[in-house]
């Protein structure tokens, strides 16, 4: 089974925002063409608005957050999960 067949909605990939760490910057919001992310004015930083939206196994928002307050599973762990996920092999015969 590769990671195309499990429906995204079934797979916890999406960021997590530190907002300790957040600048409220907005650079995350304004990067992702996907709308992961929308202003929350009262909180003054980001939130993660449409988690499921998110490609799986994109993590390119960590890379443009100057403060690093964008977190997400490790790649490891989003192959183990595709492994865990995997269907039963049919018994022989």
């Amino acid at each position: 089974m590769n990671i195309s067949e499990i429906p995204c909605e079934q797979i916890p990939w999406f960021p997590t925002i530190n907002s300790a760490l957040c600048t409220g910057d907005q650079t995350c919001v304004t990067f992702c063409q996907r709308a992961v992310f929308a202003w929350d004015p009262s909180a003054n930083h980001p939130v993660v608005a449409q988690p499921y939206n998110c490609v799986v196994g994109c993590d390119g928002c960590t890379s443009i957050c100057a403060a690093n307050a964008i977190t997400f599973p490790t790649l490891e762990w989003l192959g183990e999960f595709v492994e865990r996920h995997r269907p039963a092999e049919p018994a022989p015969g």
